[in-house]
């Protein structure tokens, strides 16, 4: 058990933060369905287990969200249901893998997030405003990661609208037009059952296109979310301790093949600056191209 636990770890830390993302909501998921079968098992109550369920989950009504506001960034890894999770992770991993192309591991974490709470929020305030809601207020409460997603989907299409994916039944679709279709779909379902996830989605779309206008623009919004987490990461990390290796010298072979996979590395960075501009490139590899060039 030692050794999987290990094993776990390793992989977590070795994976980007798409796969650690994905990890997570996983985590999240079989770990509340175990506690659930524990419950039962020892015959508590089904009030147990929901007690702890909608205090992850975010409640539509300002004053319980007072009690758990922990709960506008526990929501977006909370899923009951197996094909919701199934289909978020299916959007998240294709939108996440082109997302990563261009900009980079951590300002996908950031577009999650904080696509996550501008949905939150967005439904805490529709749902106090509007009178549609009134009689289900005090028993509404949002979960899914949904809305982090749809802001990463609407970001991606907007920072590279004309970039298609292969579509069932349809063929190669440009990203502007799923990103149009997505936001369309719901804003004509705000009426639905799941009026409130609608209503996220809205709001994690709306930042996922405010984020990147801004990018472009030379304004980077996210940045201090970044840090944050940065400095939060840093606490759990322990100290490398200093010692004294002896390196021993590279063979003719050894060093012939790590200036091919650098060269290599710098001809995919020189490819993406003629295919998408310097920008485009993430900070890694402006970092790899500086070095190169000195």
């Amino acid at each position: 058990m030692d050794s999987l636990t290990a094993n776990f770890k390793r992989f977590f830390k070795d994976s980007d933060a798409l796969k650690k993302l994905i990890i997570i909501n996983g985590a999240v998921f079989l770990g509340l369905h175990l506690l659930e079968s524990f419950l039962a098992l020892f015959t508590f109550p089904d009030y147990y287990y929901g007690y702890i369920l909608h205090h992850l989950m975010l409640p539509a009504s300002i004053k319980n969200f007072i009690f758990q506001p922990w709960s506008l960034i526990t929501y977006m890894f909370v899923h009951e249901e197996f094909m919701h999770i199934l289909f978020n992770m299916l959007w998240l991993w294709v939108f996440g893998r082109i997302f990563i192309y261009y900009k980079g591991g951590k300002m996908l974490t950031t577009v999650y997030v904080l696509g996550g709470i501008s949905g939150g929020i967005l439904y805490m305030i529709a749902f106090n405003i509007f009178p549609l809601f009134a009689n289900v207020l005090q028993v509404s409460y949002a979960l899914g990661a949904s809305a982090g997603i749809l802001a990463i989907v609407i970001a991606t299409a907007t920072y590279t609208p004309n970039y298609s994916i292969n579509i069932l039944f349809l063929g190669p679709v440009r990203l502007k037009y799923i990103a149009i279709f997505s936001v369309m779909s719901d804003a004509i379902s705000i009426h639905s059952d799941n009026a409130g996830g609608h209503i996220a989605h809205l709001g994690g779309a709306l930042f996922g296109y405010f984020y990147i206008k801004q990018m472009q623009k030379g304004n980077d919004y996210g940045k201090w979310f970044e840090n944050l987490l940065e400095s939060l990461i840093s606490l759990f990390k322990s100290k490398p301790k200093m010692k004294v290796a002896h390196k021993r010298p590279l063979t003719d072979e050894q060093f012939n093949t790590q200036r091919k996979v650098r060269q290599d590395e710098i001809d995919r960075i020189l490819e993406k600056i003629a295919r998408s501009g310097y920008e485009s490139l993430s900070k890694e590899e402006k970092e790899t191209l500086f070095k190169a060039s000195k």
